[in-house]
This record gives C-alpha cells, sequence and structure tokens, in this order.
C-alpha cells in the first residue's frame, strides 16, 4: 500500500529519520555476530509451564537475577529484561525464554555463553521442566497457550488473530534462532540484505527443526515457512523490492510509513492502530525510540536495524545455533564469500523466492529452487561459509555440514525418532 503522501507533510523529514537510523548501524569492520536463542519450557508430563505459576518464569526470572543482576521491571514490578552486559534475557509472547548474546567475534565464545545461559536457565527451572529449543510447541496447540501480561502483545494477539490462525501460532507456538551481521556501508548493507534475502528459504531448509505443528505430526517441511506467509502479508516475508536492481534505504523506509502501524505508541500509552506509520507522524518528525517501535513492528524474514537480522532458522540446540552463526558469518563477512553467492544467486527474484518456500515445504531436499537442485545448492553455501571462516572456527560449523551432507534436518530425525518409538 503506497500512502497518499501530500497529506504528511512530515513525510521527507520520517524517510530520513529512519534511513539515517539504519545508517548510525555502519561498522568500521564486520566481524561481529549477535545470536538470539528461544527456549520453550515444557514440564515433563508434556504441560507447558505458565509464567504466574509458582514454578513459571516470572519466579524464574527472579532467580535468574543472581547471575545477570542488571533488571529492567515494567509499572507492575515484572521483569521484561535481564542482562549480565553480555546476555540479555527477555520473554517472548507465550513466555518463550529468549536469551541475546553477543556481539561475538569469536565464536567458541558464543558457544560458551549461549552453554552458560542454558545451564543458568536449567538451574533456574524446577526438576521436572525441561529446557527445548524447537521450532514449535511440541505438545500444543497454540491457542491453548497463555500470553503474559504484556500489553503490546494483547494489541498483537487481537489484529493479527483476525487475519489468520497463523498469527496466533507465530506468537505462542513457534521459537527461533535469529542472527544479527554489521554492515561497513550504505552499499554493503544493501547487498547483504539482498542476499540473505534470496537465501531464506535455503537457510530454513537448513536449520528446519519443527516436526510437530498444533500439538499433532507436521503436513510438510518448514512449518515456520507456512506460519510466515500467513501470518501478515503488511509485515512479514520480502521487503518489497529488496531484490530488485536500485533498491535503496529510502525505499526501505518508505516501505515502514505505508504499511499499517498495528501498535501505535505516539501518545504514551500502546494502542491498537490501522493507520500507517506516516499517517501517525504525519505532521511530526519521528524521534528515534519511534524509529526504534516502527521497525520493531515488522516481522520480515530479514530485517534491518542498526544490524542485519536474519530470521528464518528455528529454534536449534545450541551447538547449531552457532554453527548457523558460523555459517552465515563465513557467508557474509568474506569477500570471497559474497561474491560466489552473488554468482549463484544473481538470477533471484522475488516470485522466485516465494516459488522456492512452496518448493522446500513439499519435498525439503529434493526440490529444485533458482535453478538448482537444493542440495547441491546447499553444499555450495557449506562450502563457502567453511572457506569464509577462519581455521579457528571451522569445526563450529560440522553440526550444520553434517545435516547438509545426510540431506536431512533435525526436524527430519526427530520425526523419525517418534515414529520408531511408536
Amino acid at each position: 500500500m503506497v500512502e497518499n503522501t501530500s497529506k504528511q507533510p512530515a513525510r521527507s523529514q520520517n524517510v530520513q529519520a529512519i534511513v539515517e537510523y539504519f545508517k548510525s548501524g555502519v561498522k568500521p569492520m564486520a566481524n561481529a555476530v549477535g545470536i538470539e536463542l528461544e527456549h520453550t519450557l515444557l514440564h515433563q508430563d508434556g504441560q507447558p509451564v505458565s509464567y504466574d505459576a509458582p514454578d513459571g518464569q516470572r519466579g524464574i526470572l527472579e532467580k535468574l537475577t543472581a547471575k545477570y543482576p542488571e533488571a529492567t521491571r515494567d509499572e507492575s514490578g515484572n521483569i521484561i529484561l535481564l542482562s549480565d552486559g553480555v546476555c540479555n534475557v527477555t520473554l517472548e509472547p507465550a513466555a518463550q525464554v529468549e536469551a541475546s548474546a553477543g556481539p561475538f567475534t569469536d565464536l567458541h565464545e558464543a558457544l560458551a555463553r549461549i552453554t552458560a545461559f542454558e545451564e543458568d536457565l536449567d538451574e533456574a527451572s524446577e526438576a521436572d521442566i525441561n529446557v527445548m529449543t524447537v521450532g514449535y510447541h511440541p505438545t500444543m496447540q497454540a491457542v491453548d497457550l497463555t500470553l503474559i501480561p504484556k500489553k503490546r502483545y494483547a494489541i498483537m494477539n487481537e489484529y493479527l488473530g483476525a487475519i489468520s490462525m497463523f498469527g496466533i501460532c507465530m506468537m505462542r507456538g513457534s521459537a527461533s534462532t535469529q542472527v544479527s551481521l554489521d554492515y561497513t556501508s550504505e552499499a554493503d548493507c544493501l547487498r547483504k540484505l539482498r542476499l540473505a534475502n534470496a537465501l531464506v528459504p535455503v537457510l530454513s531448509l537448513i536449520c528446519d527443526n519443527a516436526p510437530v505443528f498444533e500439538a499433532a505430526p507436521r503436513k510438510h517441511q518448514l512449518v515456520r515457512t507456512e506460519i510466515w506467509q500467513k501470518c501478515d502479508p503488511d509485515r512479514c516475508g520480502l521487503v518489497p523490492g529488496v531484490l530488485e536492481e536500485g533498491f535503496s534505504l529510502e525505499d526501505y523506509a518508505a516501505y515502514i510509513l505505508d504499511a499499517p502501524a498495528l501498535v501505535d505508541i505516539s501518545q504514551g500509552e500502546p494502542q491498537l492502530s490501522e493507520k500507517t506509520f506516516g499517517e501517525i507522524y504525519a505532521d511530526a518528525p519521528m524521534a528515534e525510540a519511534d524509529v526504534e517501535h516502527a521497525l520493531s513492528m515488522f516481522f520480515t524474514d530479514v530485517r534491518l536495524k542498526r544490524y542485519i537480522e536474519i530470521r528464518p532458522a528455528d529454534a536449534l540446540p545450541a551447538e547449531f545455533a552457532v554453527a548457523y552463526a558460523a555459517l552465515l558469518k563465513g557467508l557474509f563477512y568474506s569477500e570471497d564469500s559474497l561474491n560466489g553467492l552473488d554468482q549463484l544467486l544473481r538470477e533471484a527474484s522475488a516470485s522466485e523466492v516465494e516459488a522456492a518456500k512452496d518448493a522446500l515445504m513439499e519435498s525439503g531436499y529434493e526440490a529444485r529452487v533458482f535453478g538448482y537442485p537444493v542440495a547441491a545448492l546447499a553444499d555450495q553455501l557449506i562450502s563457502l561459509a567453511a572457506a569464509g571462516l577462519e581455521e579457528s572456527e571451522r569445526e563450529l560449523l560440522k553440526p550444520l555440514a553434517v545435516l547438509v551432507a545426510s540431506r536431512v534436518t533435525l526436524a527430519d530425525l526427530a520425526q523419525a525418532q517418534a515414529q520408531e518409538d511408536d
């Protein structure tokens, strides 16, 4: 949707505010990686862990303050963020526990830090609670999972739930691994954005870890892909035009301004809004906090902030999450690797990316995408990444490299094990 910008006197200022926010993320060197990993908590009997229960996430966060002493609380005294300066701990809508760690220039440090957090989370949880890293809740339908008491999430639940059930599934049932990368210039940012968006379907396959959807065996591969396809087309999938020649940061800013805001914070208290951000700030230039909020209300496959956030992977066990970070580091922080990706993906278009998602959901490693057998393309990505990494970090790529070479995913292995157990 494109707005009538004549009714937005502050339009050009707001485009520039967003663009300048992106440009403020330029780093002199791009070699650090951030990792966000979401954890699902489950009782031994398969029941979800309730936020407000005596053994629930509210109490778990309180226990974690012993090791993550920087605590931010809401007006009711509930913890909304913990930090030890390296790792931030927050809750997702249905009390999935997210660790946001980094940035790391050494991925061995990343693995040690994430592993230490998971040990801390285990220690803070009751004995009958399992801390799981899977792409979708393994025992419950999303509607039966309770939202934590946060007004923004209640608004999102109302808005997205009115579009389709998949908004509810996204908020309550799903869990992800997200990796953040730096850029050294506007041109470097746009190049990495284009390549990352083109890679989304293949990255989704390599990191598929959702054998169950809505308390039943999945009906197809890449459960997360379908959820995000059908969640909200205004703010999910590809940023319009991002794969086209000439796409600019100004185009990205226009996209942000021209989509429904969903949550409006311009009056202080969060409110449900179908107005666009362009309409909300039609007469008032956006402050930095307004820009940050606006960007946070978009859930595209690849999201730009002051870094590039690559979002299609399911939640993964720590060694696989770091292997995924190693894959992306090797692909995006090596000029040779970037040149290789340019060659492999030079014909990728938005329609081909969407077709690739459909093909991979249907056929997995048997599919063809962008004119290649996806298995061969995945092999190429592993090889490029390995060549782009320092020798000391190549070993960290191995967990995903083994899966790719075997043409299986963690979801395939879990599904096979479940069938064997039955």
